[in-house]
């Protein structure tokens, strides 16, 4: 924002027509990018180095909590930093959060056993929790929405960097340099985004009156945190049915039940929810959530089908999601540029909703018979919905409600975003768990099974063999062959799950009505 138009805005006078970020501005985005881009990268960078940190901090019965540690305290601190900076400003906590996840950089680089990079990845994670809807929140408060669509575009291009150059420079550094390093050359980009969002950044901001709905924040956190851990257990560490899992889930649904009483009478409370009222936002909010759950069943198995399905070998398996990222990439940034042209969105959400469901139906026809080049294709396709769809969402939320409840309701979109990426990735690998052993063993021959039994086979039916090319010497070609078509089958399942969440998105974006973008702040 120029200083003339921050000094009109802080006296009360008209609104003023956006003509373009100066200089400072321009400054302001950068820092808030580098921001982004670090956090996002550091999701991805970590997994290829994975296997060597826990053979050398030991762990490996608890390998998950490494990437839970983050998610959770993510999840937990989106909508509370969204409410604290819509009371008291965004700056002071954007830059606290950036200094917050450097913090927990630094201990994940140094840590000397397990327990304490899990301790240390809960610190990124608030870091985290606090970067990503702020950077959403800021973009909101220096652009209209009428010019904010390519800038959320190049946000979404961010993302789409991230996974893609996250696992490629992440193995390459592990290799080189070990996997410490991974943690420490995010420091550098940090402290740049921070002395230009120190320097550069100032934002109007009305204080609220009011106290901080604390009582709400209380009932929140743990219903937030016991119901996500369930999610996460549930079908790896105990199955779905056991006592603890429906346990944590009766506990964590009397916490949510009691918060949305809080939340009725709450005199300034933390999730307004005359908010969710509104079409506009409840829908966005919905279709955000079962976009999630649809993407992350791409991310997270797409890999695993083309590395034990199609014979992909495990070096080129971090690279097989490139054409997914980079149509991503390409289609979002277009998307913000027409939208910011035409001023209209419905049209292309609904198309990005068609083409999104149209790749997960082709992506569920895929068998064990299928190509490389099938696999990319329809990868393309489910990138361009998804570059069409998931930015916009935000900004259709953003456009509906008034500056002061910006923060927390971006930060509702990007909550929602989290527990539907924590709720896809259990219930698919779910799925995939339960159909692995029926689907391969339905392929094999009777007499196979001794041999099965002594080339390797475990509870995922041979699958493990199949993704350790080390295992595969010593089995024959016939079982080799049933055991990848029993996985297509398998996966042909989990896919054809993931596939009516992107309809359901597709579905509810037909019901958002269009409203004018507004062309000042």
């Amino acid at each position: 924002m120029s200083t003339s138009v921050q000094t009109r805005v802080e006296r009360g006078d008209a609104p003023v027509e956006f003509t373009g970020l100066d200089r400072d501005g321009k400054l302001v985005f950068l820092g808030l990018m580098l921001g982004m881009f670090v956090a996002a990268i550091s999701q991805t960078i970590v997994g290829p180095a994975m296997p060597r940190i826990v053979a050398e901090l030991g762990g490996m019965e608890h390998y998950s909590w490494i990437a839970t540690a983050a998610m959770l305290v993510s999840a937990v601190a989106v909508p509370v930093v969204g409410k604290l900076s819509d009371m008291y400003g965004r700056k002071k906590f954007y830059i606290a959060g950036l200094v917050v996840f450097m913090i927990g950089s630094a201990m994940s680089g140094m840590a000397t056993n397990f327990w304490f990079l899990v301790v240390s990845r809960a610190v990124q994670g608030l870091g985290m929790g606090t970067i990503m809807p702020l950077s959403q929140t800021i973009i909101g408060d220096i652009i209209p929405p009428r010019q904010r669509g390519k800038y959320q575009g190049i946000m979404g291009a961010v993302f789409g960097v991230s996974s893609i150059a996250g696992p490629l420079f992440g193995g390459w550094v592990t290799d080189n340099f070990g996997w410490r390093y991974l943690f420490y050359l995010t420091l550098p980009l940090g402290v740049v985004a921070l002395v230009f969002l120190a320097k550069f950044m100032r934002l109007p901001h009305t204080g609220r009156a009011g106290k901080f709905d604390l009582i709400g924040a209380l009932t929140l956190t743990p219903g937030l945190v016991i119901g996500l851990l369930a999610v996460s257990w549930g079908g790896n560490t105990y199955d779905w049915d056991s006592a603890v899992i429906m346990t944590m889930f009766v506990v964590a649904a009397l916490f949510l039940a009691a918060f949305v009483l809080i939340e009725m009478r709450a005199e300034n409370p933390l999730i307004p929810l005359h908010m969710l009222a509104d079409s506009q936002v409840s829908l966005s909010i919905l279709a955000s959530f079962a976009i999630a759950v649809a993407m992350f069943g791409g991310i997270i198995y797409i890999p695993v089908f083309a590395q034990g399905v199609l014979g992909v070998s495990a070096t080129n398996s971090g690279a097989i999601l490139i054409p997914l990222n980079l149509a991503m990439i390409l289609t979002s940034i277009v998307m913000g540029i027409l939208i910011t042209k035409w001023g209209r969105y419905k049209g292309l959400l609904v198309a990005g909703g068609i083409i999104m469901s149209a790749g997960y139906l082709l992506l569920a026809r895929l068998d064990w018979q299928s190509t490389q080049l099938h696999l990319t294709l329809v990868m393309i396709v489910i990138g361009m919905g998804l570059g069409m769809c998931m930015q916009t969402y935000t900004l259709i939320v953003q456009n509906a409600v008034p500056r002061e409840e910006l923060g927390v309701a971006t930060s509702a979109v990007q909550f929602f975003r989290n527990v539907g990426s924590t709720i896809g990735t259990a219930v698919l690998g779910s799925v995939m768990s339960a159909n692995l052993v029926p689907k391969i063993q339905a392929q094999l021959p009777p007499q196979a099974a001794a041999a099965m039994g002594k080339f390797g086979g475990d509870s995922g039916g041979g699958a493990s063999a199949i993704l350790d090319p080390s295992k595969l010497k010593g089995i024959p070609a016939p079982i080799v062959e049933a055991i990848r078509h029993g996985m297509g089958d398998a996966m042909h399942v989990v896919f054809m799950t993931a596939a009516p969440f992107a309809i359901v998105a597709l579905v509810l974006s037909l019901f958002i009505r269009h409203t004018e973008l507004r062309s000042t702040n």
